[in-house]
């Protein structure tokens, strides 16, 4: 599709909108604004705008739409598919900005945020006040609209569920510039089509989200973590499935391997609590009643010690847990400082394929040579998979990407898994989802695209 160019001409009607000093041009486009966290996919919007509310960017969707000049939306750009660059230039709009927490309703039990408000903080506020967001992504920075544009999971997913979980209203601005309010307060909803949750993991193709109305839940009073060490990675995650059969309801059962455990060693300076085993279950326990969690604690690490487990620390202190989270909260960042340059494999699959799929990764990583290590959420089958470039030339980085990237994600399909787990698609997978779906399903998120944003404005080259 061709789009215009932004003009002088252009320039003048947006200064109109937006006052001239949050409009940036040209060398004033700070070169982070041109790729996400990854990095891999690279492009500047020809202008940043910064904007401040939904009439702001209600108005330049209208002027943009009529003039056929390409949007995206960004706001702490953590993101690791290439979803918010700017693929054809035109217009980024930078939401964090929008970063106030307009309501909490203690009746409903409801918290109205704006989009560019972050997650540490959100968290921070519910807790604050007694509550508890449940949505954990392991990026705190990432902000609130960009958790909803990617159906962001995390942590906590096992016993609490996703962000689509706990989105009740949104505030959405349309490519045409007309607002919508979908959802609201109400608990139940069976009215038409839900065209909420299509808004939910769109990452920014279908509108722009102004305004979230996000339930909320009673803060537990007790969180206990357990640290499980294993002899090796099929004897770890050979007990996940077990754990979930228990009638003990973890709030997380995380993976990692000893060398991610060492990358994060070293570049927090810091110990963890036990580096000597190959593998190691991370959960969490929490409730009302340290009676309820040291049941719920006490069933899963009994079950552990009969399948294998070496040991169980008890995780209880603030510095204990400070240690342990803060160590798998960077084991992200930890790999990528451990290489010349990274990209990610972010697949799920059903939890009793979770053992399977870590051997094959470890199976690709010896015969094609490409260091692979990963972690993950054993409790809902999402993998982080990290192919790591460490000496390779480019062209060799390449061509063993995409057979790595090929061979992994033909295995989550054989296994009944998707290509993404909580990442998104953006740019990075549209291929892969492509093959996956079929015609079918392809054509009917086309026809959603087109309803939503008939002159493909907003966010091109994107998902579908």
């Amino acid at each position: 599709m061709d789009y215009h160019k932004v003009t002088e001409q252009e320039l003048r009607r947006l200064r109109e909108i937006i006052p001239e000093d949050r409009i940036l041009t040209g060398e004033e486009i700070g070169e982070d604004y041109s790729h996400d966290e990854l990095g891999g996919i690279t492009n500047a919007p020809e202008v940043l705008i910064r904007v401040l509310s939904t009439e702001e960017i209600s108005e330049i969707m209208k002027y943009a739409n009529c003039q056929h000049i390409p949007v995206v939306v960004r706001g702490s750009g953590t993101g690791l598919v290439g979803a918010s660059v700017a693929l054809h230039g035109g217009i980024m709009l930078e939401t964090t900005g929008m970063n106030r927490i307009l309501e909490l309703d203690t009746e409903n039990l409801t918290v109205t945020v704006e989009p560019g408000v972050l997650l540490m903080e959100l968290s921070q506020f519910a807790e604050e006040n007694d509550f508890l967001y449940p949505p954990d992504p392991g990026e705190k920075s990432a902000t609130i609209g960009g958790n909803i544009s990617t159906n962001a999971g995390g942590m906590r997913a096992v016993k609490y569920g996703v962000t689509r979980d706990y989105v009740r209203g949104l505030t959405v601005v349309l490519p045409t510039g007309e607002v919508i309010k979908l959802g609201g307060k109400v608990v139940k909803n069976s009215s038409g089509y839900s065209l909420k949750d299509l808004m939910i993991g769109s990452e920014g193709t279908l509108g722009i989200i102004t305004e979230a109305v996000l339930k909320l839940v009673a803060l537990p009073k007790v969180s206990v973590s357990l640290l499980i060490p294993f002899a090796d990675m099929d004897a770890a995650l050979e007990a996940v499935p077990e754990i979930i059969k228990s009638k003990a309801v973890p709030t997380a059962i995380e993976f990692m391997e000893r060398g991610t455990i060492l990358f994060a060693e070293e570049y927090l300076g810091k110990k963890f609590p036990d580096s000597k085993s190959d593998a190691y279950i991370l959960l969490t326990f929490d409730g009302n009643s340290l009676e309820q969690v040291e049941r719920d604690y006490d069933t899963v690490a009994k079950l552990c010690i009969d399948r294998g487990a070496l040991d169980v620390y008890i995780v209880d202190t603030d510095e204990r847990k400070q240690s342990v989270w803060s160590a798998r909260g960077a084991f992200l960042e930890a790999i990528k400082a451990s290489t010349t340059a990274m990209d990610e494999c972010d697949v799920v699959v059903p939890r009793n394929r979770v053992a399977d799929f870590i051997k094959f990764t470890h199976q690709l990583a010896q015969e094609i040579g490409m260091r692979i290590p990963s972690f993950g959420h054993a409790g809902d089958g999402n993998l982080h998979v990290y192919l790591c470039r460490d000496e390779m030339e480019e062209k060799e980085w390449q061509k063993k990407l995409d057979t790595v990237f090929d061979a992994m994600y033909r295995k989550a399909e054989e296994y009944h898994g998707l290509v993404s787990g909580e990442h998104g698609i953006g740019f990075a997978k549209r291929r892969y989802l492509s093959r996956q779906y079929g015609e079918a399903q392809m054509r009917i998120m086309r026809g959603i695209k087109l309803a939503f944003d008939p002159n493909g404005i907003l966010n091109p080259g994107k998902v579908v």
